[in-house]
């Protein structure tokens, strides 16, 4: 089978690898919509207005830096990440930073409709103040740098489950990965948590903004700890809670994973290192779509489905292909950090986490845009929800096709390939 692949942009930070002291800071804001835009999550809801408030939203940066090179770690309590304009607007705002940015979605089903510009018509676009609002805190976070140390530890939870296979060897991708970082006096500055689980406790009958689990596991970690927590979706895409018996709400679901993180924290002892390293790359792809928008049939299906404003901007988005965006850093040579731009399955994160051989693996789903479900080949053949158009939009093999690409990035960004294109 021949793959489509394209790459259509690529950013390798060229030269000798970074290796200065480790620099970090946290900074948040909330992001809450005013009340009235449209929901995120389900197309039952059309554009059928939020009618209130269930629990804040937020965003958080950690910005990690070892002399001109850097990322910045972003979680977003929204149900996917900004759009592709919009990443460029915010990075261009960023450049003189020199950071590459993880702007990662928990997924929640209960934020706003983000693609859609202005709206209600007339108003103040809300994604402008979001764009705004992720820039003033990673500036932030930027400006209080502090000489820092980390450390990480990772344990398998059975919080999860695959929702879309029906065979007895389904995979699950059950790590739960926490990363401390604190100052030299031992004062936490921030947590970052890698899951993958679907956060959709709430019903889609819920018409109020909310993180769903994801806002108290956080609260519960920041509550015991001092620092920002910052919750880092995985390869969510065939990934649903799985609730111990007795919990069935959110805020226990949350809370009782929180505990699961709190336990690996107070067991991390961080260390001081004379230089830390830091490698960074990125790289955009374009696919054959399986869906033709702007064919008259499949457009008035997906109105009626969704509703016309939305589907109005995926005929934009997949004009000339689908075009998802590669993120990969490598810290120290033993952390990796790995952000695609949609919903992949846990085989992809579970097979390139074995062939990284890496101590740490941060797959980041929902980062830096979003370009709907990237199944498996064996997903696709076996069928099920996820697997198929118009949800699955790239190409079958498009997900597998990224994962080479990042294995490759990673080994190149550790000295063990040489560059190349």
């Amino acid at each position: 089978m021949r793959i489509g692949l394209v790459i259509v942009g690529l950013l390798l930070i060229q030269g000798p690898v970074q290796s200065e002291e480790l620099e970090a800071a946290a900074a948040s804001i909330e992001i809450t919509p005013p009340t009235g835009y449209p929901m995120w999550g389900y197309a039952a809801r059309k554009e059928a207005p939020c009618e209130g408030v269930l629990d804040p939203l937020f965003a958080k940066a950690l910005i990690l830096k070892a002399g001109e090179k850097g990322i910045a770690l972003v979680s977003l309590d929204l149900g996917r990440a900004p759009t592709r304009e919009s990443m460029t607007r915010i990075r261009d705002s960023l450049k003189a930073l020199k950071l590459e940015l993880f702007v990662v979605a928990s997924h929640t089903h209960h934020g706003p409709v983000i693609e859609l510009g202005t709206w209600p018509k007339g108003a103040r676009p809300y994604v402008r103040d979001l764009e705004e609002k992720i820039v003033a805190i990673v500036r932030k976070a930027h400006e209080a740098r502090v000489p820092a140390t980390y450390a990480l530890a990772s344990v398998e939870v059975p919080f999860n489950r695959n929702r879309q296979s029906k065979r007895a060897d389904a995979t699950v991708d059950r790590e739960l990965l926490v990363l401390r970082v604190e100052d030299r006096s031992g004062k936490a500055i921030a947590h970052a948590v890698n899951f993958a689980a679907h956060p959709t406790m709430h019903p889609a009958s819920v018409m109020k903004f909310s993180t769903d689990f994801v806002g108290p596991f956080a609260k519960k970690v920041e509550a015991a700890t001092g620092a920002p927590c910052l919750f880092l979706q995985g390869a969510a895409g065939d990934l649903s809670p799985n609730a111990p018996a007795g919990l069935r709400s959110p805020t226990e679901f949350g809370e009782a994973l929180a505990a699961s993180a709190l336990k690996l924290i107070d067991g991390l002892k961080c260390e001081a290192k004379a230089t830390t390293k830091l490698a960074v790359h990125r790289e955009e792809f374009r696919f054959a779509a399986q869906v033709d928008v702007n064919n008259a049939f499949v457009r008035i299906a997906l109105e009626r489905a969704f509703f016309p404003e939305l589907i109005g901007f995926f005929r934009k988005e997949y004009a000339d292909g689908v075009k998802p965006t590669l993120s990969v850093a490598l810290l120290d040579n033993s952390v990796g950090f790995v952000g695609v731009s949609g919903e992949f399955f846990s085989e992809h994160s579970l097979s390139l986490k074995r062939r990284a051989r890496l101590p740490h693996l941060f797959f980041l789903g929902y980062c830096n845009d979003y370009q709907q479900y990237f199944p498996t080949i064996a997903a696709a053949a076996e069928g099920g929800y996820g697997t198929n158009p118009p949800v699955a939009t790239a190409e079958v093999g498009a997900g597998e096709a990224i994962m080479n690409r990042a294995l490759i990035a990673l080994y190149r960004l550790g000295g063990k390939l040489p560059p190349g294109k």
